[in-house]
């Protein structure tokens, strides 16, 4: 199961950049923190309200990958944890920028979906 909980957390960055496809992985109630938000997040429409300020604020290229690293993943039934480093590399001169990221998943109808994420910017 820690391997289909990884898979899962590989496959939504892979799909990054496709809204629809990344949201495919997110439960639709999810919560979620993020460094640059103030405070606790819930829904997708809240997710795509982030999402939208973070575009209004971008400055230079979008990186050219992001990726998790240092995947470590548990599950107990149809509940999931995992935890990774998340990296975006830039092909400018911008160094890398890294997260701490700690994922909840539950796992409804044979697929695993994020139920709450906290992201931490790394300093």
């Amino acid at each position: 199961m820690s391997d289909e909980l990884r898979t899962t957390i590989t496959d939504l960055y892979r799909s990054l950049g496709d809204r629809q496809a990344f949201d495919a992985h997110l439960h639709p109630d999810l919560t979620f923190w993020e460094s640059d938000a103030d405070g606790l997040l819930s829904g997708l429409p809240a997710l795509d309200d982030l999402r939208d300020r973070r575009a209004t604020r971008a400055t230079g290229s979008a990186p050219i990958s992001v990726a998790p690293e240092h995947l470590r993943a548990d599950a107990w039934g149809d509940t999931g944890l995992v935890r990774y480093v998340l990296r975006a590399r830039f092909a400018d001169t911008r160094p890398d920028e890294c997260f701490r990221v700690t994922d909840v998943l539950r796992r409804e109808d044979g697929s695993w979906r994020i139920v709450h994420h906290h992201a931490e910017a790394v300093r």
